[in-house]
């Protein structure tokens, strides 16, 4: 890993804007913050937010909805999508790792890898810790971890001081490499450290999270529990849209106009009722209870994430935020706790 100083982030982003398209996450007008392209002449000062946007990076490489393949005059098409190239500017850690965790799951899938591989990542450590975060208890943050950015900025505690840019891959070395950066001598992963113990202390040590875990990989939570639970649930798939690690999807065939099908590949939720059910009319997650069971299953069992060397769930904390039924990560593990 290479270490440079950086005079400013909007330097760099202009850089970068030259030859790729480039995304950032800005205010919407309407009290969010979504991710947005920004123009080569953009001056607006680079500020990130200790907060995550309302929507992570995961539609960049899964789409919401797409086109998988054609079948037309007796042949299967492909239908790969056109790619240019493409920077995330200042992404959480967190999402960094949600992006790692996809990489694993998508990793035979020609759409999404068509995608990853135009991109270029460029994650920014957390100095401070965002509301009902929690990085820190499932290392996924504050600082980026090493293999999920190309380029990471790291803001530091005085102001007055040169922004620090790790190039933390052979893509990112190339892609400053005219910018002639001065390599930066200070004690640079002391500062990270101690940045990341401060986060650390303001998310607390997260005692409901860490016993519910706990409880749930041991099998020690009742399906009352978890029935109760379902009674919260509304159904309404805002966690799964949200979650930067959610991937279920459906195949929905429809016909071309001429005359041919297309196979599309859809978001889909492991919450709505009919998502397990069977041809035979069987379903396996019949009660809301046993679909959000499976849900957090799926966030925190260590059998099913064990192929990803890390948790469903990277602490980002968007689902307390977006869930109506109160039933987001910090809801649920309060509540099996003190079942």
């Amino acid at each position: 890993m290479q270490v440079f100083e950086l005079d400013s982030p909007e330097r760099l982003r202009a850089h970068l804007a030259q030859s790729r398209t480039l995304y950032e996450v800005r205010a919407d007008g309407q009290g969010g913050e979504h991710w947005q392209s920004v123009s080569v002449g953009d001056q607006t000062a680079f500020n990130p937010s200790a907060a995550t946007a309302s929507f992570s990076a995961k539609s960049f490489f899964f789409a919401e909805r797409e086109v998988l393949f054609r079948f037309e005059g007796g042949q299967f098409l492909s239908a790969l999508p056109e790619v240019a190239p493409q920077v995330l500017f200042g992404v959480h850690a967190c999402d960094l790792q949600a992006v790692a965790y996809q990489d694993r799951f998508f990793e035979g899938d020609p759409h999404y890898q068509s995608r990853r591989a135009a991109t270029l990542l460029v994650g920014v450590d957390c100095v401070e810790s965002c509301d009902g975060g929690f990085c820190h208890t499932v290392s996924s943050g504050p600082d980026v971890r090493y293999g999920s950015a190309d380029l990471v900025l790291v803001p530091r505690r005085d102001k007055h001081a040169p922004w620090l840019l790790l190039a933390a891959s052979h893509a990112g070395v190339q892609a400053i490499e005219a910018l002639s950066l001065t390599p930066a001598i200070d004690d640079w992963a002391s500062e990270r450290l101690a940045n990341s113990q401060r986060v650390a202390q303001q998310q607390g040590e997260q005692v409901d999270i860490i016993k519910g875990v706990a409880l749930l990989n041991a099998g020690k939570i009742e399906q009352s529990t978890w029935e109760r639970l379902g009674l919260q649930c509304l159904g309404c798939s805002g966690c799964t849209s949200v979650c930067p690690t959610c991937s279920c999807f459906a195949p929905l065939d429809q016909p071309t106009a001429s005359g041919g099908m297309q196979r599309e590949r859809v978001w889909d939720s492991c919450l709505y009722q009919g998502f397990q059910k069977e041809a035979s009319g069987h379903n396996p997650s019949a009660t809301p209870g046993a679909r959000v069971q499976r849900f957090w299953f799926h966030k925190f069992g260590d059998e099913i994430n064990a192929p990803f060397e890390h948790y469903g769930c990277v602490g980002c904390g968007r689902c307390d935020r977006v869930c109506p039924g109160g039933i987001g990560v910090h809801g649920v593990m309060h509540k099996v706790v003190n079942a």
